[in-house]
């Protein structure tokens, strides 16, 4: 896709989504401005990035108010697994909510568009199957989870006031579980819990029977969903789905795993965490249709990518 080249804001870019989208604007021909506390981010993940003139690193926490010039803002900054969000609950519900009123705020002032990254969580454990953008969710909001989940509803419901009071241009894109390259190795994430698990040899931990299902989209698929989507008219919102709608169970990811990595390693099964979703699937005709956009990595290819990235990391 070709684009006019701009200045770009993106929060939580030290992170694994977000030194991705930095690469990728930088490789679109934008200037990129990326600020991260590195709290769950790490400056290996853009250190390649540092002598690029066109890149910018601020050391900055979202909670606090931010003031600099930029076309557009991409709002990702937030702990996403369950590890580090339960780590300081309310820290995380601040990241999602103050977080999103700083980010609206210089939005407003300076016109620019805003990107919110946010979440298949905000379905929680759906009675819906597959979650099309209209069904409103099935949330705990006192759980251990509500952090995150209400957190980043929260936020939705910002964007839209900011969206509906000001004429603020706004994109908020639902995110399903994504992998690859750049993911942190002890975050609990379910791929990167089973790669590391399976090079180490060590027993692959399943919470439950492996039944329960989950839809796995390539970061560079995810990636390109968000240049899509900022890039569309001004009228179209969102929320919109970006994720794979290929649903695997659990189990079925784990023996993937293990016949990619020749591991050793047996399935163990312990107790499901409270508030887990058993299923967990976008319907992504709207993505199909008003963006064009659809993942095209197969999971096996992803797949070998990641554990590729991760034996790197474990061999240093």
């Amino acid at each position: 896709m070709k684009h006019t080249p701009r200045k770009i804001l993106v929060t939580g870019g030290g992170g694994f989504l977000g030194s991705h989208l930095c690469e990728r604007l930088l490789n679109d021909g934008h200037d990129v401005i990326c600020v991260d506390n590195f709290f769950t981010g790490s400056r290996r993940n853009i250190l390649h990035l540092m002598d690029n003139p066109y890149f910018e690193l601020i050391r900055h926490d979202v909670t606090f108010p931010l003031y600099v010039e930029v076309d557009e803002i991409y709002n990702l900054a937030c702990p996403a697994s369950p590890i580090h969000y339960q780590y300081n609950p309310v820290k995380t519900i601040k990241t999602n909510v103050h977080g999103a009123i700083n980010m609206l705020g210089l939005a407003k002032r300076i016109r620019a568009r805003i990107f919110q990254a946010s979440t298949s969580e905000v379905y929680g454990d759906p009675s819906v199957h597959p979650q099309p953008e209209g069904y409103w969710g099935h949330v705990n909001p006192i759980g251990i989870r509500s952090c995150y989940d209400e957190g980043k509803r929260c936020a939705e419901t910002l964007f839209f006031d900011y969206y509906r009071q000001h004429r603020l241009q706004i994109k908020v894109g639902r995110i399903f579980n994504t992998y690859g390259p750049k993911m942190h190795p002890d975050d609990g994430r379910v791929v990167s819990n089973f790669i590391v698990q399976a090079l180490k040899n060590e027993p692959i931990t399943i919470y439950g029977d492996g039944s329960q299902t989950r839809s796995f989209c390539y970061v560079d698929d995810l990636i390109e969903g968000f240049v899509r989507f900022m890039a569309s008219p001004d009228d179209f919102t969102g929320p919109v789905n970006l994720g794979n709608p290929n649903e695997f169970t659990i189990l079925e990811l784990a023996r993937r795993i293990l016949d990619l990595t020749g591991s050793r390693s047996e399935i163990v099964f312990k107790d499901l965490p409270a508030d887990d979703p058993r299923q967990r699937q976008p319907d992504i005709r709207l993505a199909r249709e008003r963006l064009g956009w659809e993942p095209k990595v197969p999971l096996a290819d992803g797949l070998s990518r990641t554990i590729a990235y991760f034996e790197g990391l474990l061999g240093e």
